[in-house]
């Protein structure tokens, strides 16, 4: 297909960058101050040549084919505020991250437009949010699958969550204070030294630096399937996690994982791979085996070129502000 310029936010920076690994060119909004959402081409991340930065207030004079909504004060708000309204009537596309929050199953989602592509993340979150007339599809996850490969030398588990703290229960962090109590467990993440944590490590570093630990435990009751944990897999690294959303489609007990609701017989489980380094190998194994199977970045970006395809169309001409 042809080359789209292609207008997003800086949001979820690693969904970002894999996203960006398309052969399109990305304009991503930027504030002054980088302030969170509007931060642009900016951080850590290597972005690819392909990422251009564009200032909000030159956004309504951007040649743009494509929009690419990733929360809801972008849709709702920063269309209307940085958008002329030519560049409001190109196709659109909302990216959905989460389950619906206020109730798990009556809750409409915010795009009720019948234009817009509502694109989500996993086949639980399109399950749970009402989505109404809105044509939808999803996309799971893909991953650049990291160099580094676990050893698992260190006896102890590693959380990998930003803001637990702040977040609570949703995120787990009643389960984390718990088992913490009873298994050795260290946690990495955005805001991690609010709960005792080790602070944040760099995206880039995070597989080689995760791959020393003999597990990687998922507390997380409600939200999204998680790229640290696909990341993690994929360096062989084995997952026990909660039998919720959408991991239970993804972790099968005992063959490439641990997945339960029992919190005491996941403690257990993390209990026999500290003491079994050799059968937390196999297992870690089996994980990545699974991971790249099913969330390889050429299918990611497979299943993203068809979608562009689908709302853009093969004839659709390029807009010039």
């Amino acid at each position: 297909m042809r080359r789209l310029r292609i207008l997003v936010w800086h949001t979820h920076g690693a969904y970002l960058h894999y996203l960006t690994q398309a052969p399109h060119d990305f304009y991503v909004l930027s504030k002054p101050g980088r302030p969170p959402g509007y931060a642009g081409r900016s951080g850590h991340l290597p972005w690819g040549d392909n990422v251009r930065d564009l200032p909000a207030g030159e956004a309504r004079r951007q040649p743009l084919d494509l929009i690419v909504f990733q929360d809801d004060p972008q849709y709702l708000e920063d269309q209307h505020r940085y958008l002329s309204a030519a560049q409001r009537r190109l196709p659109k596309i909302y990216i959905e991250h989460d389950p619906p929050r206020e109730h798990p199953v009556d809750t409409p989602h915010p795009v009720r437009e019948t234009g817009v592509l509502l694109v989500h993340c996993t086949h639980f979150n399109r399950l749970m949010w009402d989505n109404g007339n809105v044509p939808t599809r999803v996309i799971e996850h893909g991953v650049i699958a990291p160099r580094a490969r676990y050893s698992g030398e260190l006896d102890k588990g590693l959380v990998i969550i930003n803001h637990i703290a702040r977040r609570g229960r949703r995120l787990g962090f009643d389960i984390f204070s718990e088992t913490r109590k009873d298994i050795p467990l260290d946690l990495v993440g955005m805001g991690a030294e609010e709960a005792g944590g080790l602070g944040e490590v760099l995206h880039a570093e995070l597989p080689a630096f995760a791959s020393r630990y003999r597990f990687l435990f998922n507390p997380i009751r409600y939200t999204s399937m998680g790229l640290a944990v696909i990341e993690a897999m994929m360096t062989g690294l084995p997952v026990v996690a909660l039998a919720t959303t959408e991991m239970v489609t993804v972790i099968r007990d005992g063959v490439n994982g641990f997945i339960d609701t029992d919190v005491d017989r996941l403690i257990s489980k993390m209990n026999f791979l500290l003491e079994n380094l050799e059968d937390a190998k196999a297992l870690g194994e089996a994980g990545r085996r699974s991971a790249l199977e099913r969330f390889g970045i050429e299918r990611f970006v497979a299943d993203w070129n068809d979608a562009f395809l689908e709302v853009t169309g093969a004839k659709h001409e390029r807009f010039v502000a």
